[in-house]
């Protein structure tokens, strides 16, 4: 790419303020146009955009009031083309260093138009002074798709959310129960297990009365013996027997304990009860379960997000930004950790300096108005910057300290110079009574 284009030297006559203004600004750096307030100062830098930046950027009332003859611009380039506009009509004519006559076109193709208007980069809101600098580094429509998808992930997360917070204050409104089963009571089966205990132990009570009634042979018999000595052997072997049987029976039935159903009993009585708190305890279990559910689908969006953002951070940490420090940190510009409603003024104007420079590198200057804003050192820091960049400033500041200027701007031309020493002013038919009109 060539060097970037700079303004060489400009003549301005009768638009708004200005009488007659000659000069040759510095090619890099600041060159600062001083005065009072209404003496002219920014009516130069109106008349420049004008001369360059055609039919958009004229003055509602371009002619300088009690002037008779019509404005009078000329602003020549490094590129060699002459710029003129004149005459009542303020036609435009743009010269190149061969003669050969263009128009309009030619100076849109290299002159950026925010170089001419900075104050409209500057009172841009800050989402689109990052589109203006998203547009420059070539990642807008990908940074786009991320921001896209970045908001559908982040309204589905906020559903989510509502719908997590939602069930979590259901869950927890309702009421829980200690001591209780998980799953409800079967009153048949409660019936079932009761049933089963009543016929073991009616099983115990047969043995036991099997137990008696041996007893009571036993002693039929022994009386028999007594009675009947003739069958004694017999009985006596009967005898043994049934003390042998005695025995098993007495060895099965000791041990034997019968089992309560008093429990179940007050189980089957409260099974209604009961199950109602089981099903209470059910009902909290699943809506704790839905919430938790969704707060592990809303930490999982959460960090979704979090790739998102990285991956735009890592998109935009890949770019030349047109100033060291600058980025752009949820769509809005930051310098420095500031963003641009926490910088200072001096930092806005770099700020937006770099950027229109950056917009279109072939336009090397930039028309800046009210330059006041920076102190001294900040100015001279500023001035230092545009030269390192190779990049050329005409600022205004409202001062007559000469030490703070280039040239002195008083009552519509330069403080010092006499009007007799400048350029006759270019008219479609010269004036008879003086060549510089009315002054």
């Amino acid at each position: 790419m060539g060097e970037s284009i700079k303004i060489n030297s400009f003549e301005l006559e009768n638009v708004k303020r200005v009488k007659a203004v000659s000069y040759e600004p510095s090619p890099n750096g600041l060159t600062i146009i001083g005065g009072k307030n209404g003496q002219g100062k920014t009516s130069i830098l109106d008349a420049i955009a004008w001369t360059l930046g055609g039919a958009k950027f004229e003055p509602s009332s371009a002619v300088r009031d009690g002037s008779y003859n019509p404005p009078k611009l000329e602003v020549k380039l490094s590129n060699g083309l002459v710029v003129t506009r004149s005459g009542n009509s303020s036609t435009l004519k743009v010269v190149d260093p061969e003669g050969k006559k263009s128009g309009q076109r030619i100076l849109d193709g290299f002159i950026g138009q925010l170089a001419l208007d900075l104050p409209k980069f500057i009172e841009m809101s800050d989402k689109e002074k990052a589109q203006e600098l998203l547009k420059l580094l070539g990642v807008e429509d990908e940074l786009n798709k991320l921001e896209g998808k970045h908001q559908e992930v982040y309204a589905k997360r906020h559903s989510i959310g509502q719908i997590a917070t939602q069930k979590d204050k259901y869950a927890k409104e309702l009421v829980g129960y200690d001591e209780v089963p998980l799953e409800p009571i079967s009153a048949s089966e409660l019936i079932q297990q009761q049933q089963a205990i009543l016929l073991k132990n009616a099983e115990n009570q047969k043995k036991r009365n099997n137990v008696s009634a041996i007893q009571a042979q036993m002693v039929t018999v022994n009386n028999l013996v007594d009675e009947a000595q003739k069958k004694l052997e017999e009985l006596q072997a009967k005898q043994a027997q049934l003390a042998e049987d005695y025995d098993i029976a007495t060895t099965a039935a000791k041990d034997l304990e019968d089992e309560s159903t008093a429990e179940l009993e007050e189980q089957i009585k409260n099974v209604d009860a009961i199950n109602q708190k089981v099903r209470a305890n059910q009902e909290r279990a699943r809506a704790l379960q839905e919430a938790a559910d969704y707060k592990a689908d809303y930490d999982n969006l959460t960090g979704e997000l979090e790739t998102i953002r990285q991956d735009k951070n890592k998109l935009l940490e890949s770019v030349q930004m047109p100033l060291p420090g600058l980025s752009i940190q949820d769509n809005v510009l930051v310098y420095n950790d500031r963003q641009w409603d926490c910088m200072s003024g001096a930092e806005q104007l770099k700020v937006a300096t770099a950027i229109v420079r950056a917009l279109n590198p072939k336009c090397g200057f930039v028309l800046m108005d009210k330059l006041e804003q920076m102190d001294v050192d900040t100015m001279k820091e500023f001035g230092a910057w545009l030269e390192s960049e190779g990049l050329q400033v005409i600022a205004t500041r409202v001062t007559n300290n000469q030490d703070e200027c280039s040239i002195i701007i008083e009552d519509g031309h330069i403080k010092g110079e006499e009007y007799s020493n400048m350029a006759a002013p270019v008219n479609e038919t010269k004036p008879e009574k003086n060549e510089w009109g009315d002054f």
